[in-house]
């Protein structure tokens, strides 16, 4: 039997993505040899993106709706598509359709290739304005010095993740940023491999970048003291 995929997006007013995001995603997984699922968080949408997922989930069957009734931040939106994921391998990603569908199965089979826990993208050719890339840099290298966890990029959100290892993830705000680095002090087996970007079409980014900077910076330091007090995750032989 073929293994099953859970594809988790959150949206937060992303109407103009969600069709042609949807549509190029289920070509692509239909033309594997995967079963899949694409579940879309809609994290309190204020425009027409609830509207636009349904249509979706009416037209595909593999799609599946989970609306939140206010906004919970992306961080919350992987952990409810988490909770509904059916399948062995998770894969996350953002709603605005700067990620390849072909990338999200190159991830897919590294994982299985290289039988490793988790597999995260690192943009490649990043094709964002300069105001939001020297931030996120200036995030990722100071994340280093504190955590020590010798992750390139913590903004890509293309992962592929066995699903088990899930299970004891922490959720809090900005979970999905540091997802690699609690896997990784936890005792699992993480990759980097690099994926293409492309530019946001449709939509805005939804963070303000100096004031989430800084919110890295206060969120750096509470990973750190989880890291401390971690307990490995595949403590029981199986």
């Amino acid at each position: 039997m073929p293994e099953m995929i859970s594809v988790i997006i959150p949206f937060f007013n992303e109407e103009g993505n969600v069709a042609p995001l949807i549509k190029e995603l289920v070509a692509e997984l239909r033309s594997s040899d995967f079963q899949f699922e694409i579940i879309c968080i809609d994290d309190g949408s204020t425009d027409n993106t609830r509207n636009e997922l349904l249509k979706q989930s009416r037209e595909y069957p593999e799609v599946k709706l989970v609306a939140h009734k206010s906004n919970f931040g992306q961080s919350a939106a992987y952990a409810t598509g988490f909770l509904f994921a059916k399948g062995n391998i998770a894969v996350t990603m953002d709603g605005d359709m700067q990620y390849y569908p072909e990338d999200l199965l190159f991830l897919v089979q590294e994982l299985k290739n290289h039988d490793v826990d988790a597999v995260c993208g690192i943009r490649k050719n990043r094709k964002d304005k300069l105001l939001k890339k020297i931030p996120s840099k200036l995030g990722n290298i100071l994340r280093r010095l504190i955590l020590k966890d010798h992750i390139t990029d913590m903004g890509c959100t293309l992962r592929a993740i066995k699903k088990e290892v899930l299970k004891e993830i922490p959720v809090f705000n900005g979970m999905h940023r540091f997802l690699p680095s609690i896997l990784r002090f936890q005792g699992y087996r993480v990759l980097e491999r690099e994926v293409r970007h492309r530019p946001r079409l449709y939509g805005k980014s939804k963070y303000g970048i100096w004031d989430r900077l800084f919110g890295y910076f206060l969120d750096c330091f509470g990973v750190w003291w989880l890291k401390r007090r971690s307990i490995p995750g595949h403590r029981i032989k199986g």
